[in-house]
């Protein structure tokens, strides 16, 4: 049977989603794929593969990553769910567990993946939840950076929020709404596209945050994904305040109500 799970962690610890060693490895490695892997091969008592809907960067969060894997082996949901984090880490748990149709993909099937990027702004840095915030010294104009993110949305090429160790055959993405926000002391950016390039959100961030200080117009987002050079565009935001906030699929697949579109 094939089964979908879904979990959640701090990435602070971890080297990314991507599993690093072999397949079956029963040696950590520091990601988060491995680690997962272990624990259900535990339960299991058998070797269990997970594809994932979207691998995370070393250092970013995940509120609802969704995995499936394939088992002969039966346990009930609540078994795969304690048993399996019983295994883990303490900054790793899996959440819930469905069993989903033979064709279900969780990269595949996804119609959308959301992210948030939250960014402490104030003069002192954060002292509690630092790894889950990105930090601004510098006022920033969230109407500003909100307008300027309007320019993104669309099926675009996105070279320019692309990193050089992107290995996507194409850059164009489609990215179906962005938003950035005030609440207090807080900006935060959220961002939904069918799917992403590698950095692509932090790169956006980077940018959103040059036109916040002041540095550059609104138009010059605009500007940067029509001219798609990467070495223009500001700098990648660093990976602690991202947090990937999970994927949405078709109301057929069967999933929890979050994860639905």
């Amino acid at each position: 049977m094939r089964l979908a799970l879904g979990v959640e962690y701090d990435g602070g610890g971890f080297s990314g989603w991507q599993r690093l060693s072999a397949a079956g490895c029963v040696e950590q490695d520091g990601s988060l794929q491995t680690a997962l892997e272990i624990a259900l091969s535990k339960v299991a008592a058998a070797p269990i593969a997970t594809v994932c809907a979207g691998r995370t960067d070393a250092g970013v969060h995940a509120r609802c990553q969704v995995v499936h894997f394939d088992t002969d082996v039966v346990r009930d949901a609540r078994g795969w769910v304690l048993g399996t984090t019983a295994n883990l880490p303490p900054t790793l748990a899996v959440r819930w567990c469905v069993p989903v149709a033979d064709d279900f993909n969780a990269r595949f099937s996804a119609r959308a993946r959301r992210y948030r990027y939250r960014i402490l702004n104030r003069n002192a840095r954060p002292g509690l939840e630092r790894q889950y915030l990105g930090w601004e010294r510098m006022p920033l104009d969230a109407a500003a950076m909100h307008e300027a993110a309007q320019a993104l949305p669309g099926e675009r090429d996105f070279s320019a929020f692309r990193s050089a160790q992107c290995q996507a055959t194409h850059a164009r993405r489609n990215l179906q709404d962005i938003s950035v926000t005030r609440v207090g002391d807080e900006v935060v950016v959220e961002v939904q596209a069918n799917a992403f390039l590698h950095h692509m959100v932090r790169n956006i961030v980077g940018s959103l945050l040059m036109v916040g200080r002041g540095e550059r117009p609104a138009a010059w987002v605009a500007e940067l994904l029509e001219g798609g050079d990467r070495t223009v565009a500001g700098p990648t935001a660093p990976s602690a305040g991202l947090l990937f906030l999970g994927p949405r699929y078709p109301a057929e697949c069967g999933l929890p109500v979050e994860v639905t579109l």
